[in-house]
């Protein structure tokens, strides 16, 4: 029972990360500049976030540094009242992960890993997201690996600069 109400709400917040995600790519909707992040805001449904794209990007295969075509590479933390979405943090490596693969995100030496589906990875509970956000708040940079499906490892680099204040900014303009 346990395990289908997580895999409902993996499917729940592969559908919210999805639409965050278009919605990103589509937007012309930024109300906020925050140092290094951006803040968004959607409406129908109303949905708030806080995202931002990787000061570095490094791309290895077999311990070797390798060009990679990647699409958009996106950290982001969003709101959306109508789901009871509040501060989920999601992450894009702009590929496909490998099946069944986890991405770790290391913020100040602490280590989180985040599930995958498709292009999407995204902590397992809300508890989780929470800790993430708070040391997000707390720390300079976040370093977010991932494998392709193809086997390449991606190491992305944000910065967190202005981060605490996009994200209480998408809180407060989805507070409702």
């Amino acid at each position: 029972m346990a395990f289908t109400k997580t895999m409902i709400g993996a499917v729940g917040a592969l559908s919210l990360m999805a639409g965050a995600g278009l919605a990103q790519e589509q937007s012309t909707n930024r109300v906020a500049a925050k140092t290094d992040w951006s803040v968004f805001v959607e409406d129908n449904p109303t949905e708030c976030w806080g995202v931002a794209t990787p000061k570095e990007v490094v791309n290895t295969r077999e311990g070797r540094v390798v060009a990679a075509t990647r699409g958009d590479i996106l950290l982001m933390v969003f709101y959306r009242p109508s789901a009871d979405a509040k501060g989920q943090v999601a992450f894009t490596g702009g590929y496909p992960f490998r099946s069944g693969s986890t991405v770790n995100v290391n913020i100040g030496g602490n280590e989180f890993e985040l599930f995958t589906e498709g292009e999407w990875a995204w902590p397992a509970t809300p508890a989780d997201d929470a800790k993430i956000v708070t040391a997000m708040k707390r720390g300079a940079d976040a370093v977010v690996t991932g494998i392709s499906s193809r086997g390449t490892t991606t190491k992305d680099t944000f910065s967190l600069l202005g981060f605490t204040a996009a994200v209480e900014d998408a809180e407060a303009r989805c507070a409702g």
